[in-house]
């Protein structure tokens, strides 16, 4: 017969029970967290939109105590908001797994619903539950976020046509000092811009503004010809590049990633028109015009000299190692 130890059980209840009670009611949940799954009510007449990132200590964010809890929680979810940004949807629903380390594993977790729950409300999607767990190693959280979009109007990768203007938001390179951890998702903007014109192919820039251009670009059988004095380089990329990182703000901007801006590629028409109102309607956030889509495959830069260079696609990938065969056997 297993025993189980009692002050274990209360621990692990007593966290479960304030996490849901700490969650709000939403309409959207016809049954809400508690249950051994939630039921949501979709939105009449509109398709659902499903994304999922997975955050690892010592990987996407320093260990802890150098890190703020709160900022972990904070970022697992924007990032997935990100996801729907890139994708023109409007975010409804999130669940949260988290693994947390044993050693001040019960501290952690509160701290990160301290920091999710704020930017949930911002952005209006509901935590419907999920799941906890605790191991002798470092913290992992996945966050797998839900949203929706009307029919045929979900932005993709693949739609960018030769012409076509490449336009972006805010400014990249050097989030490391710190704006990986406290970046502003563009669900507003991408719902405005959805709502008003049409965008012919979308992406953020998670991993890096030339190797996600490449993506996008590759999606649509297309390639890019880039103004490098156009390019919105981030002070934190002049910054990082003052403290001697070897690198240009210029070569930190297309690189670094964890910028989490929009690309967009659209008709110059629609870009220009635009332009012209998005400035009214989100004053504090930048667009910039950085070059244009073309029929030849990779990415062209132009020099201020009129020179042009090939860019390499340049950015954050999870690597791995081979050692032979994975077998695996179910007799």
């Amino acid at each position: 017969m297993f025993e189980f130890s009692r002050s274990f059980l209360t621990v692990e209840s007593s966290f479960v029970a304030k996490l849901i009670s700490s969650l709000p009611p939403d309409i959207r949940l016809e049954v809400p967290a508690g249950d051994d799954a939630a039921v949501v009510r979709p939105p009449a007449m509109r398709r659902t939109v499903i994304t999922v990132d997975m955050l690892m200590e010592g990987t996407d964010f320093l260990p802890f105590p150098a890190t703020d809890p709160k900022a972990v929680g904070y970022k697992a979810l924007a990032v997935n908001l990100s996801d729907l940004a890139a994708m023109g949807a409007r975010p409804e629903v999130a669940v949260v797994a988290v693994a947390l380390p044993i050693k001040h594993g019960r501290t952690i977790g509160d701290e990160m619903l301290e920091g999710m729950l704020p930017l949930a409300k911002q952005f209006n999607i509901a935590i419907a539950g999920g799941d906890t767990n605790s191991w002798d190693n470092l913290l992992v959280v996945s966050v797998t976020a839900i949203g929706s979009v009307e029919p045929g109007k979900a932005w993709r990768r693949d739609g960018a046509v030769p012409g076509d203007v490449i336009l972006v938001t805010g400014a990249f390179g050097g989030s490391i000092l710190g704006r990986h951890l406290c970046f502003l998702p563009r669900c507003n903007e991408a719902l405005a811009m959805t709502a008003r014109w049409e965008i012919h192919a979308a992406i953020d820039s998670s991993d890096g503004l030339s190797l996600d251009l490449f993506r996008m670009m590759s999606a649509s059988n297309t390639g890019a010809r880039l103004e490098c004095d156009r390019i919105p380089i981030h002070e934190d990329a002049r910054i990082y590049a003052q403290q001697g990182s070897g690198q240009t703000p210029l070569e930190h901007a297309f690189g670094d990633g964890e910028d989490f801006e929009l690309i967009l590629a659209l008709d110059p028409q629609v870009a220009s028109d635009l332009i012209n109102e998005f400035k009214h309607l989100f004053p504090e956030t930048p667009l910039s015009v950085i070059g244009t889509v073309t029929a030849t495959p990779g990415i062209v830069c132009v020099l201020p000299n009129g020179d042009m260079r090939q860019l390499e696609p340049r950015g954050y990938q999870h690597l791995f190692t081979s050692n032979g065969s994975l077998k695996t056997s179910c007799d």
